[in-house]
């Protein structure tokens, strides 16, 4: 049970990784082409500034839980380091308690969110329904809420290979082999 969760935790974050990179991938087009159609063609497009904002907010959540499994979020650490073993300990708690609690809240507020607004449009983006645009904030919930219950459950699991890219290691490779 646990290696069978462990490993769906893997491909999930693996999508995360993916979802984000793509985000950032397609941003880093549309945003030139907008700036090429107004200053070079004098035709301004209406569509590149929304989609580029909307998949700056996958990137940001998606990215952000992914960050999180990784262990490779944002933490200001002036205060912990300055605390005992013992209370790093509970700090340690308080913070998986929080982030779970935060997940949970966007989970259930974005998705009434998405839900109250899904009858309205994007002016610049008629076809698409304002929910749609902020959809990103509770998946990006449910993949954090996921990814602290399974730091809860069985730990930090920023040391598995797939988080350091590190694939040479689960087909038992070692570091002088891969070298040459």
């Amino acid at each position: 049970m646990r290696e069978t969760f462990l490993n769906a935790m893997d491909t999930l974050y693996l999508v995360c990784i993916w979802v984000a990179g793509a985000a950032i991938f397609f941003m880093s087009l549309i945003i030139p082409w907008g700036i090429f159609a107004r200053y070079v063609l004098g035709t301004g497009s209406r569509w590149p500034e929304p989609v580029s904002i909307l998949l700056m907010v996958v990137f940001t959540f998606v990215g952000a839980a992914a960050s999180y499994r990784a262990g490779a979020h944002i933490a200001v650490a002036m205060v912990t380091d300055r605390l005992t073993p013992v209370l790093k300990k509970y700090a340690a708690v308080v913070v998986h308690i929080v982030m779970f609690l935060l997940s949970l809240f966007m989970l259930y507020y974005g998705t009434k969110l998405c839900l109250e607004t899904m009858g309205q449009t994007i002016s610049d983006l008629p076809w698409m329904a304002v929910g749609i645009s902020y959809s990103p904030v509770p998946v990006g919930g449910l993949l954090t809420l996921l990814f602290v219950i399974e730091h809860i459950l069985y730990g930090p699991q920023n040391s598995r290979a797939v988080v350091r890219f590190d694939h040479d290691v689960d087909h038992g490779i070692d570091a002088t082999t891969a070298a040459n």
